[in-house]
């Protein structure tokens, strides 16, 4: 069972910047690919970002260039670095951890292949 945990969110302005965190349990942590992902009010849960074992990262269109997801093995932590927000980025944010391991340049995009999820942080955006 991997534990997964969220840090970090909060009210921001539009344009500010804010990093999340995101731990998960285990000691094959640098094998994992990991997740980001998001849901709105009244909204379904969308694909953020995903980065892969290896650290090759994968963004949706709509925060691509905007957003930086990274990881430290080190640590058992990956991050979500968020610049430039919008109050379209207002949501719940998910870490999650797919439930195998994907070759070391891959990282799933679809939320049916995470297994292992944490409990979300709210990042608030206003104008």
């Amino acid at each position: 069972q991997v534990q997964v945990q969220e840090f970090g969110g909060g009210l921001v302005q539009a344009g500010d910047s804010l990093r999340l965190s995101c731990t998960a349990s285990g000691p094959t942590f640098s094998s994992y690919a990991l997740g980001w992902f998001r849901q709105a009010p009244g909204k379904e849960r969308e694909f953020v970002a995903a980065i892969s074992s290896d650290g090759v990262s994968f963004y949706a269109d709509s925060v691509k260039a905007r957003f930086t997801i990274s990881k430290d093995n080190a640590k058992n932590t990956v991050y979500l670095q968020m610049n430039s927000l919008k109050p379209g980025d207002t949501a719940i944010y998910y870490c999650a951890v797919p439930r195998s391991f994907y070759r070391g340049d891959y990282a799933p995009i679809n939320m049916d292949a995470y297994g292992y999820w944490g409990q979300g942080k709210q990042v608030a955006v206003s104008s």
